[in-house]
């Protein structure tokens, strides 16, 4: 790999190609050797790719911050004057999804892996010939979503199985995005499914019409807010109590797997929230007695399962043909997870997989403490 070009073309903030690829990490995914990114630096974002075989760098979605106190937030990050969208924040698995040789459109991870499985969803899901036709070097940014994909099981209302929903259209090299109209415009015009648009507001209505928005997701139990100025370039994120809720219950069900960093500013998203908009006593403890119960009940129902000789972890369930999900077992064994097939089976004509992500760490440590051992804090 000619270091110095890419080097170049990734207009890194490093002083010299080594200070930056000095973090790259090898790999091999199918036919490609990867050069990938697995941590942000040197103002390149995590994830970020390069092929060398296609020469194509893949960059990475960039990592975007979070306000806690949302009329304070939306004030300081966005300029007087500005125009705000609102586009719903979904609950699902980020992919970027790019065409870089003569095996069709690829479907990579936030981590910078092609994910088999993700990758036959989007080829199935979205009619992506014409539009690499006409825009070869844009990247499709998309969650994948529903009860049926192999790293997030979020129910919504509208989607049986799997969806695709586009978020954004990045240029592929660089990560300049297409601004928002135009990429909305863009995707309805290839028929691309994309995210719910809210509004497009000034910035002294948007706190009203965001907390309004956040209020409705929350009764639906979705995940919250991107805000964003018309050009994409700058964007933040808020969301709602049922989503803390969930992410908390999920972590204390893995106790020992998801770190304390995860659960503190879970618990601190709560508390910003809570302090500017729960006007009355009565609904702060509400909420109080809610975030409990995600946090003790689904850490006693943990205990209580490995006490009496159940495996613990994430229960998945996905369908597809048999060399895509025989694809998609393997890709997740490789990375060093323990994956144990529950039900294997066909339905209408599909191959339907239900599995458990095992959670070792949390089993482990809960067996040496039932079994007597000391917690050292």
């Amino acid at each position: 790999m000619d270091e110095r070009a890419y080097f170049e073309r990734l207009d890194s903030t490093a002083s010299d190609p080594s200070e930056l690829f000095e973090h790259f990490e090898q790999r091999s995914v199918g036919e490609y050797t990867a050069h990938v990114l697995p941590s942000a630096r040197h103002g390149v974002e995590r994830g970020t790719v390069i092929l060398d075989s296609a020469d194509a760098i893949v960059r990475g979605y960039p990592s975007i911050p979070r306000v806690l106190a949302l009329d304070a937030g939306v004030t300081s990050f966005f300029d007087s004057g500005a125009t705000v969208f609102a586009e719903e924040k979904l609950d699902g698995f980020n992919v970027r999804v790019v065409d870089v040789g003569d095996d069709g459109p690829l479907a990579f991870t936030r981590g910078g892996y092609i994910c088999p499985y993700t990758t036959a969803r989007v080829r199935e899901l979205l009619d992506l010939g014409e539009f690499f036709e006409e825009y070869p070097g844009k990247m499709l940014c998309a969650e994948l979503i529903g009860p049926e994909t192999p790293y997030t099981t979020h129910d919504y209302e509208e989607v049986d199985s799997h969806a695709i929903r586009v978020f954004d259209v990045r240029d592929r090299e660089s990560a300049a995005p297409i601004a928002v109209p135009e990429r909305r415009d863009l995707c309805a015009r290839y028929d691309f499914p994309q995210s719910r648009l809210f509004g497009r507001y000034d910035r002294s209505e948007a706190t009203e019409a965001v907390w309004s928005a956040i209020e409705e997701l929350d009764a639906e139990g979705r995940e919250g807010v991107v805000m964003k100025t018309a050009d994409s370039d700058s964007m933040v994120k808020y969301t709602t109590e049922s989503k803390h809720h969930d992410e908390l219950a999920d972590a204390f069900s893995l106790p020992f797997d998801l770190g304390r960093d995860f659960v503190f500013s879970r618990i601190t998203r709560e508390a910003f929230q809570a302090a500017e908009f729960d006007e009355s006593d009565e609904r702060l403890r509400e909420r109080a007695h809610d975030l409990g119960e995600s946090i003790l009940l689904p850490a006693v129902d943990t205990i209580r399962k490995i006490e009496s000789g159940g495996t613990v972890g994430e229960r998945h369930r996905v369908r597809g043909g048999n060399d895509e999900i025989d694809a998609l077992l393997d890709h997740l064994r490789d990375l060093s997870l323990t994956v144990e097939v529950e039900e294997d089976y066909r339905e209408n004509g599909q191959r339907v997989v239900e599995f458990l992500k095992v959670a070792e760490s949390t089993t482990d440590r809960t067996t040496y403490y039932l079994e007597g051992g000391t917690y050292d804090e």
